[in-house]
């Protein structure tokens, strides 16, 4: 297990609140908390027009207000800053090689549209095996660390090797000491999509199968995990909108994202792709074979 938590952080309100949620997850994981700022030098749209020195002590303001913020919340924290030039993303996915997670600010695009997942935070995500975080401004941050959780929830695809993502989700709720609710969206099977329909009865056989496989996958985590309490539910149709409702009233939310590359680049697949820019909660991905 790697013992860090790193954030990273450019000045915005989000990399702030990015920053606070970091020192809360590390102090739940009883470990240090790092916190980068990546001056993307030369060439950089933060700081149009500036010379070195002024970019330097830019990036070194905005570390220092994100490590106030966590001091006055979390004084006992070990806490350390790094200041790095280079391509952002890059530079924060070699800073969490050696970190158990990254956290990274997401900003509201306002309720009806979502949430914008930059380009250096996408690219990010994309770059590194650690599991990412994005984590938007809440109302309060709060001076303390909440006296109980909520509800985490973690998207799986029972067709595929999900053992990272729910090891990270038993892992965060067994932290946190709360629930975990469990979400698996199933489609009519290629060998029926050339049928204009199929019955009722056809769509419950597939439930029950589908509701049985999902049981046999969860079993050994209920026996790894017994004091975390789970509910669980496959239904016909895409994971993306229940988790997405599931979000608001969650603490977190755990999906995972495929290591192999296509030709044209990495990418996200559209359960991952929606719950990042439509769920209020932090959502962390995790990267999976």
């Amino acid at each position: 297990m790697k013992h860090l938590v790193t954030v990273g952080v450019d000045g915005s309100p989000e990399s702030r609140a990015a920053a606070v949620w970091g020192a809360r997850e590390a102090s739940l994981r009883e470990v240090p908390l790092r916190l980068v700022h990546v001056i993307n030098w030369p060439i950089s749209p933060a700081v149009p027009r500036l010379g070195r020195e002024t970019a330097d002590r830019w990036a070194d303001e905005a570390l220092a207000e994100a490590l106030e913020d966590v001091r006055r919340r979390y004084p006992h924290l070990e806490k350390t800053t790094r200041r790095l030039s280079g391509r952002p993303a890059a530079a924060l996915a070699v800073e969490a090689a050696d970190a158990g997670l990254l956290v990274l600010g997401s900003r509201s695009l306002g309720s009806l549209v979502g949430f914008l997942v930059g380009s250096v935070g996408m690219a990010t995500l994309v770059a590194t095996e650690t599991p990412v975080a994005l984590v938007r401004v809440a109302d309060e941050l709060g001076d303390a660390e909440p006296t109980r959780y909520g509800e985490l929830a973690v998207g799986v695809d029972i067709h595929e090797a999900p053992d990272r993502v729910l090891a990270f989700a038993f892992e965060e709720a067994t932290r946190r000491d709360c629930a975990l609710r469990v979400i698996h969206g199933w489609k009519v099977p290629p060998a029926y999509r050339g049928f204009p329909f199929i019955d009722s009865d056809g769509e419950r056989e597939v439930d029950r199968s589908v509701t049985q496989m999902l049981d046999e996958l969860l079993l050994p985590w209920r026996h790894k995990f017994p004091s975390v309490s789970v509910t669980q539910k496959a239904f016909k149709g895409s994971a993306s909108r229940q988790l997405v409702q599931a979000a608001a009233g969650s603490d977190l939310v755990v999906v995972g994202r495929h290591l192999r590359r296509s030709p044209l680049g990495a990418h996200l697949g559209p359960v991952t792709h929606a719950v990042l820019h439509h769920a209020a909660a932090p959502v962390a991905v995790i990267a999976h074979a």
